[in-house]
């Protein structure tokens, strides 16, 4: 009951975080799409084995965390959540390449620890810049931004759809577990039968909001479109936000920045 209400604050949150008005709220989604896309191109485009480029590259998600005034631990607490993910993917790498790499005293660094240092950086860096597009964006202008670039629109709508109506099927949930609450005390008879009882019921609750919802929707016209009354419209600072993140993208892809301030400090040091 806990968990599910705890699920029901957290989703509720994005949307109350991407409702602000902050400098990163006020650019225009297409640019913060183009310009987070870029971030991704360039995150993948590193060998597997480079881990010191991509530390430079951490800069452009914190801005938009700072920016869009995103807390920290929100994004902490989502990566830690989808995390095991990237934790599997890469979990026989160190078994598969037993090559040495590095070499630290008298520890020797394989290749495949190196490769899973790399995933989980990319990982990291990705999906903080994703979270923080979002947050600092909003699903709905997301969607919009998406179709105005050219997407398609059965899947912005899709998206679209997906997203809002979680909290409909959260809400079906959350009715379900608190009449079991009050039938049955505490955690009593909620053995696998009643469990799956109640996912079965909760199917087809669903399947039945999900038909009145469409018909309520085609009564009001809708046509498979979502059409809003603001438009999108680039200013100075929108190019300049776009035009300066992709100059530095650049710069730290064309140039090893950690390689040089680490060549630098080495040579001070002598």
């Amino acid at each position: 009951m806990a968990d599910i209400d705890s699920t029901m604050a957290e989703i509720g949150w994005l949307d109350r975080l991407s409702s602000r008005d902050t400098p990163l709220h006020r650019i225009d989604p297409r640019v913060k799409l183009l310009t987070t896309l870029a971030f991704i191109v360039v995150v993948l485009s590193y060998g597997k084995y480079q881990l010191a480029p991509l530390m430079p590259l951490a800069i452009y998600p914190a801005v938009l965390i700072a920016l869009g005034d995103v807390p920290l631990k929100f994004v902490v607490r989502k990566l830690l959540i989808v995390s095991p993910f990237a934790i599997f993917v890469g979990l026989f790498n160190p078994l598969l390449d037993r090559q040495t790499m590095l070499t630290i005293g008298s520890l020797e660094i394989s290749g495949g620890w190196v490769s899973y240092a790399s995933i989980l950086i990319r990982f990291v860096l990705t999906v903080s810049a994703t979270l923080a597009l979002v947050a600092g964006t909003g699903i709905h202008n997301v969607c919009r931004g998406m179709e105005q670039l050219g997407v398609p629109s059965v899947f912005t709508v899709q998206v679209l759809m997906l997203y809002r109506y979680l909290f409909v099927l959260v809400n079906e949930g959350v009715g379900m577990s608190r009449a079991r609450a009050l039938r049955s005390v505490g955690n009593r008879g909620m053995g696998l039968r009643a469990c799956g009882a109640m996912l079965g019921s909760l199917v087809l609750r669903t399947l039945d909001r999900a038909q009145r919802v469409h018909t309520a929707m085609c009564c009001r016209g809708f046509d498979g479109h979502v059409r809003t009354i603001e438009t999108l419209r680039l200013g100075v600072r929108d190019v300049a936000f776009l035009t300066g993140w992709l100059g530095v993208l650049a710069m730290l892809r064309a140039f090893d920045l950690a390689g040089l301030l680490g060549a630098a400090a080495t040579g001070a040091g002598r």
